[in-house]
């Protein structure tokens, strides 16, 4: 995969709209790494932050776990089916079907400071983040999590708890899911192409129509 941090003026990028907590988002990278590998030429993406849980969130800025979502057991029961589908079709191994007690927005803002202080190391940190959620099963909202994948990489760890602390960053952070929703983003992922889209965890081939007509 190539999530880059800047593209050339003028390039053409796929833009996926994604959040760490959500499993589609994880066999959605899988299912793009798959069409990447194809291609003869690499494409160009860029990652857009999405506050999946944004809806949950208090006036504090923190996720309310009694704060009713719509979701009930039968919604997280069917969606917990497609994952298990999906996993086997990309064939992807997942420890997690969901993950619904995890808050990534530490995560997101991290990976937005990573993207622009270590670009080069941008989409290792990227994938060590879904990783670490739907690999190993960590608390990818806890700032110690984050330091140790990005002390892993070579990320100094007091710049990156600081960058997660920023009033700044996370303010910034909000802007990004701002942007989202006025592009008409709903639901994650979301890829977008030359104002193309297609939502889900797509198949590798409906990426390639998306990307090449």
């Amino acid at each position: 995969m190539s999530h880059d941090a800047q593209t050339e003026a003028g390039s053409e990028t796929l833009t996926m709209y994604a959040d760490y907590v959500c499993p589609f988002c994880y066999l959605g990278e899988a299912s793009l790494e798959q069409y990447q590998e194809g291609r003869d030429e690499p494409l160009a993406v860029e990652w857009h932050p999405f506050d999946l849980r944004g809806g949950q969130r208090g006036p504090d800025g923190e996720l309310d776990s009694t704060a009713d979502d719509g979701k009930d057991e039968d919604y997280y029961a069917q969606a917990k089916e497609n994952v298990e589908r999906l996993q086997e079709e990309y064939d992807v191994e997942m420890s997690l079907s969901i993950a619904t007690d995890v808050d990534s927005k530490n995560a997101q803002q991290a990976a937005l400071y990573v993207r622009e202080a270590y670009p080069e190391t941008f989409e290792t940190f990227h994938e060590a983040v879904f990783d670490a959620l739907w690999q190993d099963e960590r608390d990818i909202g806890d700032p110690d999590v984050l330091v140790d994948i990005a002390t892993d990489l070579g990320i100094d760890a007091d710049d990156l708890r600081a960058a997660i602390a920023d009033d700044e960053r996370e303010e910034a952070l909000e802007e990004r899911f701002a942007e989202a929703k006025q592009t008409g983003v709903t639901g994650v992922p979301t890829f977008a192409y030359e104002g193309y889209a297609a939502r889900g965890a797509v198949p590798p081939a409906q990426l390639e129509r998306l990307v090449e007509g």
